[in-house]
C-alpha cells in the first residue's frame, strides 16, 4: 500500500512539475518560433509576371527555410489576383514556402 502510494505520489509530480509542462505544453510553440524566424521576409525584385502559368519570377535574397541562396527564379503565388498587383521592376518582401511540392509566394507586401 505504502508503495502503490509513493508510485501515484512520484508520477504526479512528475506529471505536474514544470519540466513536466514544458515538455508537454511548449513543445510545439518551440518550434513554430524557429519555422517564424526561419520564414522572415525577403526582399525581392520582379523580373517578370507570367499570369498566364500563374508566375512570377522574382530576383531574391536567401530563402533560409528552403536552404535556397540568393537566386532569380519562378515561383508560383499562393492567390492569382496577387499576379495583378505586381509589374516588372516592383521592389516586394515576400516569404515562400513548399504549397504542394512547389515554391510559391505564401506572403508578399511593396517594400518600403
Amino acid at each position: 500500500m505504502k508503495t502503490s502510494l509513493v508510485a501515484a505520489l512520484a508520477v504526479t509530480a512528475a506529471i505536474f512539475s514544470p519540466a513536466g509542462f514544458a515538455a508537454g505544453d511548449h513543445d510545439h510553440a518551440g518550434h513554430d518560433m524557429a519555422k517564424m524566424a526561419a520564414t522572415a521576409m525577403v526582399n525581392g525584385t520582379v523580373k517578370k509576371v507570367d499570369k498566364k502559368a500563374g508566375e512570377v519570377v522574382l530576383s531574391h535574397g536567401e530563402l533560409t527555410n528552403l536552404g535556397m541562396p540568393a537566386m532569380t527564379m519562378a515561383f508560383r503565388v499562393k492567390n492569382p489576383a496577387w499576379l495583378d498587383q505586381v509589374k516588372s521592376g516592383d521592389k516586394i518582401r515576400f516569404v515562400a514556402d513548399m504549397v504542394n511540392g512547389a515554391v510559391t509566394v505564401v506572403q508578399f507586401e511593396p517594400a518600403k
